[in-house]
């Protein structure tokens, strides 16, 4: 059976199959970095899924060579220090709060880069499964940003604080081999069996009670909900940082390609 498409989307690819929604990011050219639209998209279709009852499960995942690269910095307003229509004072927030409280479960099909934001949603995903091509990591104190709602301290409850605080601070990559070792995700497959293992999970999943799975995913969540507030704190924060001449610096050399200079702004610790 064929994936039907849905219509009426512009950032996103929506299609359904035998109890599955899937969301693909489709925006390649920009590593499928998620900008206003894209977001928009997203709740629109987590929105139809979470409604629809003929929907079990949710993969979401990104075309070409990227799962999701995050926000879109060519999108970043520097001088209001925000992203352009961002909701909720920060662009991906909307869409943690969906994957984490959809009553179905959503899978992270992750086929390449998950980096930055990208990371962060495939972390919140209640699982993750990777192509052995799949490549993660955090890239915010490189390029002038940071995610310390669910970002941080949710990835210090998956991986342990040694090992966020090092892919914080060193911003290094790893591959998928190394994030099952760190317990970042549930399974590797062959590139090229990605999504038939991805379609396998979830039909394994939708033969259980749904109800009894919601009621577990609710009570698993049940221990980090109070990042909500860490989150809200953080986005207020970075709002902040984006005004300042640290974060414009950041921004600007991602956009030229070129290193940063952090050097000149130790004096403000």
């Amino acid at each position: 059976m064929n994936w039907e498409k849905q219509e009426g989307y512009t950032d996103i690819i929506y299609e359904k199959r035998e109890g599955i929604a899937k969301l693909t990011i489709n925006r390649p050219e920009k590593k499928n970095a998620y900008r206003d639209q894209t977001v928009a998209d997203l709740e629109q279709a987590f929105a139809d899924a979470w409604d629809d009852p003929a929907t079990g499960t949710v993969i979401l995942t990104g075309t070409g060579n990227s799962f999701c690269s995050g926000g879109d910095v060519s999108s970043r307003d520097t001088e209001k220090g925000k992203y352009k229509g961002a909701k909720f004072g920060g662009l991906g927030f909307i869409i943690h709060y969906i994957i984490r409280n959809i009553p179905k479960p959503v899978i992270a099909m992750v086929n390449g880069y998950a980096v930055g934001g990208g990371h962060v949603i495939a972390s919140l995903c209640d699982l993750t499964i990777a192509s052995e091509k799949a490549i993660f990591g955090q890239i915010g104190p490189r390029f002038g940003s940071f995610a310390i709602g669910f970002g941080a301290p949710y990835l210090a409850k998956l991986v342990g604080d040694k090992k966020a605080k090092e892919m914080w601070f060193l911003c290094r990559q790893y591959n998928a081999e190394q994030a099952l070792q760190m317990g970042l995700i549930n399974a590797v497959v062959p590139h090229e069996k990605l999504e038939e293992e991805t379609v396998a999970w979830c039909k394994e999943i939708m033969e259980k009670s749904l109800t009894a799975i919601r009621a577990l995913k609710y009570a698993v969540n049940r221990e980090t909900d109070h990042l909500y507030g860490t989150e809200r704190l953080g986005a207020a924060m970075l709002k902040m940082y984006y005004q300042s001449e640290e974060g414009k610096e950041g921004s600007r050399k991602f956009l030229e390609k070129k290193k940063p200079d952090y050097s000149q702004f130790w004096k403000n610790l």
